[in-house]
């Protein structure tokens, strides 16, 4: 048993790290930065000016945003201004209307927003957005973290302030200082051991994501990657089995997620579709193997936890996917769903390490479903194999015999090796005719 003060330190990094948001999870940020910005302005802004991290941008180009029928960043941050309440976090535009949305294309097509990319910062996680009327400015600035403020102030940020806040070469992956570190093993200790009644608000995040599923049928949203595995043509080729179940609502919500839907999702260190694929599969597979309400928890637990410690080292945004974090996370939790041990939960991990390590980030869009699918898929090979004992070994790639460093070889590629990929992404992404 874990003793209290860290069972309390983890408590607290879940609570943080797991929180609901409405949409991508990046516009929203820059959505709830604007009004922050607005509120501090006190009056509806004439101009807005949005300073943006390279990741940022890419990741918020292609999105729906809920309830508009529109993508993109424009739309985000002229209904941040103009209908956004900062009190709501990444549900910042839970009062949108009709009428505000009509007020916000006329703000659009009035040229009142200026979006352009932050130049000579390090940090993959920027939003710095100014909100002008007359001669007053104030601006609101968010890094780190998608709800994290480092700056509020009338004016705008000079370079010497900014460079207080974020100093050069500060570390972009490091947890937070107040964070408790995790290993693998303190996870799985956590997970397993902590009383039920200090974890049982986890099943909330089934709340949220599997209802975002069902809702996601009731409409046509991105790809229709969900209702598409249900039809009669996939059944036929997949079967209705609990693999295609697990693939088919994990893809229905991200769907949904990805399409503009306006559904709550919980969401994982940042990323609502992250929260999708580390609650749906273990969802669906503890209900069709008829697991007890004690074993989903502990494994929701699990497949939430084990994501927030990969995020701890690769950082909030990177080249590297997040349905690879996340489907591990998936993998870990269905695998104790099966009856797995520690170390069939570690043969699990490394066998996610071996197979889709390198899949790459190109933003947020509706096809971001067929990619959580194949870490779904994944996910359910990699328990299947460690159930019968079987695991890459350190002999093949990066696997290392250590679980521990076997997750860091997965980080430090997606976090260093490809930040180069991440420049290319960016550049095909943004010299599209489209």
């Amino acid at each position: 048993m874990i003793d209290k003060v860290t069972r309390e330190r983890i408590l607290a990094l879940v609570h943080k790290e797991v929180v609901p948001a409405i949409g991508c999870t990046e516009p929203m940020a820059v959505a709830l930065c604007t009004a922050r910005a607005v509120e501090q302005l006190g009056c509806k802004p004439e101009k807005i000016e949005a300073l943006l991290s390279a990741n940022i941008l890419k990741n918020a180009m292609g999105v729906g945003i809920p309830g508009t029928g529109m993508t993109g960043l424009p739309i985000a941050i002229a209904l941040g201004a103009l209908v956004g309440k900062s009190d709501y976090q990444l549900e910042v535009l839970r009062d949108l209307t009709p009428e505000k949305l009509e007020e916000g294309k006329q703000f659009i097509s009035e040229n009142r927003i200026g979006i352009q990319l932050k130049k000579g910062i390090s940090e993959k996680l920027y939003i710095e957005i100014i909100a002008s009327a007359g001669d007053r400015q104030a601006t609101a600035v968010i890094a780190k973290g998608h709800t994290n403020f480092i700056f509020v102030q009338d004016g705008r940020l000079d370079e010497a302030t900014l460079q207080q806040l974020l100093p050069t070469g500060a570390g972009h992956a490091a947890a937070d200082n107040e964070d408790i570190a995790l290993n693998l093993k303190l996870v799985w200790d956590f997970a397993t051991t902590a009383p039920l009644d200090e974890i049982r608000f986890i099943l909330e995040t089934r709340d949220y994501n599997m209802s975002a599923a069902r809702e996601a049928l009731k409409g046509n949203y991105g790809h229709n990657l969900g209702k598409t595995i249900d039809r009669p043509l996939s059944k036929g080729i997949l079967g209705d089995s609990i693999y295609s179940k697990m693939i088919a609502r994990t893809a229905a919500a991200c769907d949904a997620r990805m399409g503009g839907a306006m559904i709550p999702v919980m969401s994982n260190s940042g990323s609502g579709n992250q929260g999708i694929c580390a609650t749906n599969p273990v969802c669906v597979y503890a209900a069709e193997n008829e697991n007890t309400e004690e074993e989903l928890i502990r494994a929701l637990m699990l497949s939430h936890l084990t994501a927030i410690y990969i995020k701890q080292s690769l950082g909030r945004l990177s080249a590297l996917c997040g349905c690879v974090v996340a489907s591990t996370g998936s993998s870990v939790g269905v695998t104790y769903l099966m009856g797995g041990d520690y170390a069939r939960c570690c043969a699990a991990v490394k066998n996610m390490v071996a197979n889709l390590t390198g899949m790459i980030c190109d933003g947020a869009k509706p096809s971001c479903a067929l990619k959580i699918t194949s870490g779904v898929s994944t996910a359910v090979l990699s328990a299947l194999l460690a159930m019968e004992g079987k695991c890459v070994t350190s002999q093949e790639g990066i696997v290392d015999d250590d679980v521990d460093r076997s997750i860091h070889n997965l980080t430090a590629i997606g976090a260093d090796a490809m930040c180069l990929t991440d420049e290319m992404v960016l550049n095909i992404m943004t010299s599209k005719g489209c």
